[in-house]
């Protein structure tokens, strides 16, 4: 029996859920040695932790706005840490980003980069201070600093758009996961995901969200690095991969070189399923000049800095000294998965094309490889495809193709291991994209009820409705990100990285001069955001129809140049029109303090 404030009992708490779950893969393990199907240890696995997560949001309940909202300011900084690096390690970071890195190339590198270093702006420039100023949302900072309800709608929208835009993957990669695990249509399973996902976030907002956030880390960082240790200490690359990452991409260049590679012509690519890529490195933007490399991780640095749903992670830690400590945990915390990443992409490869493994396919018959239970399952997942191309019968480097959701689901299964580590490697899936969609939705929602409903339509709404709307809110979003899931539009990393974009472009530059800019008044942060925002949706549609960029931006980095209007307009119509009054300017000094009384205090 755990006796005290459930506060002072979290490494308990949590020590119990941890040795709970091992207990359970333990136990699915048996049950595969007894003859579970696959099947079954995959519903199991997705049922049980779901479960788990809709069991913490009901237990962390609540009716407080305070509670709802920022989970009433108690968060110790190493569990903000874990639920932040939860809400942070996306679908798009557990199952798509492995998969950019085995298909594109060291290209993508630049995500981790730029998403690891983007920490290093929101712990300087901003995370500190916008806890001081004791705001509920982004928007919220955004109109108590500027002043108005134009800005503050503004920095809704935006916010808004980004989120969307980021939620819609976070469903696709669940909905991904629902399918194979459940043995369901992907236009069925994104529903159940959503609603696996509304279950941790109802009732208690950003309190059931944090708490759950913890558990579905734990879930995730399992389940990423035992497959990582397993598969290499299989292969003979050591116990750590990560300190033979050099030899093993090399022996990769060796392979590909001693195979050969015969280009697939347009003929044979139109009978290529939509959405899967060659086994061999395809031609990525991102690897054409430096330029390409560096622009796409400052994006994602600027971007991440300019996420609402990062920045209100450090809503709910107890002082401004505690956000930034929190800061420095999530790093930890992220670096654990992100440094296996290039590792999980390089060992899928070899475990595919090494001849000298068991589980190597290229040169085996097409009659062979279509007999192995791994690829038919995939296959019929449409993630797998083979193709004689070359008419020998022989699988050669440039006849298969796989998407590239399938590198970190599909690898244990490739690689031998048993049933059970596929199970868990999809509740860490689903684990890695239930946290940042209920992070999404809750920031949108909450955004829309808090700044929109209660601050511009009906400041005198009580507690009770307030939170009914920013419930009825949670559905209708969730509901419509489901929906443009199910028609996937986008993949999962490629909707990801235009969120990164959306939200740099509209809010990058009226938040960090808004605290490190006292000039900086309404009419700049309106232009800023209108201008930034509009200006980055033009460009995407330009280079997505044909238009060639300007200064080497893609499709990818286009809020780069969202956010360089974004600045050039705020500066000039902030010194155009009259500067803030001497209380805002006096504000603006009080939050650059790291200790005293937040700004807002209790106005909420």
């Amino acid at each position: 029996m755990i006796k005290g404030k459930f506060i002072d009992n979290l490494p308990k708490v949590y020590g119990i859920y941890t040795g709970g779950f091992i207990g359970f893969i333990i136990l699915m393990a048996i049950g595969e040695q007894m003859g579970m199907s696959a099947k079954a240890i995959g519903v199991a696995f997705v049922a049980f932790t779901i479960f788990i997560y809709a069991l913490i949001g009901y237990l962390s309940r609540t009716a407080q706005a305070d509670a709802y909202y920022v989970a009433g300011r108690q968060v110790p900084t190493v569990f903000n840490g874990m639920a932040t690096a939860a809400d942070w390690m996306s679908g798009a970071s557990f199952v798509a980003m492995a998969g950019g890195i085995y298909f594109k190339g060291y290209g993508y590198m630049a995500l981790l980069v730029g998403w690891t270093g983007g920490y290093i702006l929101v712990a300087t420039l901003l995370a500190p201070y916008l806890r001081k100023f004791g705001c509920y949302t982004v928007p919220d900072f955004i109109g108590t600093r500027y002043g108005g309800n134009l800005a503050r709608l503004c920095a809704v929208i935006v916010l808004t758009v980004a989120s969307f835009t980021y939620v819609t993957a976070q469903i696709n990669a669940t909905g991904t996961i629902a399918s194979v695990a459940l043995d369901i249509d992907f236009k069925y399973a994104v529903y159940v995901g959503l609603i696996s996902i509304l279950l941790c976030s109802m009732l208690g907002g950003m309190r059931a969200v944090t708490w759950t956030q913890v558990a579905q880390y734990i879930v995730l960082i399992i389940a990423y690095l035992l497959p990582v240790f397993w598969i290499s200490n299989k292969m003979g690359a050591g116990f750590f991969p990560h300190f033979m990452l050099a030899d093993e991409v090399a022996r990769i260049g060796e392979l590909e070189q001693q195979f050969g590679f015969v280009k697939n012509s347009a003929a044979d690519l139109a009978t290529v399923p939509k959405g899967l890529a060659g086994i061999t490195k395809a031609h990525s933007a991102v690897n054409a000049t430096p330029w390409a490399f560096i622009s796409l991780a400052l994006a994602m640095m600027m971007g991440t800095a300019s996420l609402p749903h990062v920045m209100m992670r450090y809503f709910t830690t107890p002082s401004v000294k505690a956000a930034r400590k929190s800061v420095g945990w999530s790093l930890f915390f992220i670096f654990l998965l992100y440094s296996s990443a290039p590792m999980l992409a390089t060992l899928s490869k070899l475990t595919l094309i090494d001849p000298n493994l068991s589980t190597g396919i290229i040169g085996k018959s097409f009659a062979e490889v279509q007999s192995i239970d791994w690829y038919q399952n995939w296959n019929q997942a449409n993630l797998m495809f083979i193709s004689d191309f070359n008419g020998n019968g022989t699988l050669e480097l440039n006849e298969f193709f796989m998407g590239g959701k399938a590198v970190v689901l599909a690898t244990p299964e490739i690689a031998g291991l048993p049933y059970v580590i596929s199970g868990l490697v999809a509740a860490g899936g689903m684990a890695a994209a239930m946290s940042t969609a209920d992070g999404l939705i809750l920031a949108i929602a909450n955004a829309i009820s808090h700044d929109v409903y209660y601050k511009m339509i009906d400041p005198k709404a009580e507690t009770a409705k307030r939170l009914l709307v920013a419930r009825i809110l949670l559905v209708v979003i969730g509901f419509a990100g489901a929906t443009i899931a199910a028609m996937e539009i986008q993949g999962i990393l490629g909707s990801v990285i235009w969120a990164f974009d959306f939200a740099m472009s509209g809010l990058f530059f009226p938040l960090v001069l808004g605290v490190w800019w006292k000039r900086a008044n309404r009419q700049g942060a309106i232009a800023g955001m209108v201008l930034g925002l509009g200006s980055a949706i033009w460009y995407l549609v330009w280079v997505r129809t044909g238009g060639s960029g300007f200064l080497g931006l893609s499709q990818l980095t286009f809020g780069i140049f969202g956010a360089g209007v974004s600045f050039v307009a705020m500066v000039v119509v902030s010194l155009m029109t009259q500067e803030p009054d001497k209380a805002t300017q006096k504000m603006v000094d009080e939050v650059r303090i790291p200790s005293g009384k937040t700004i807002l205090g209790r106005q909420h």
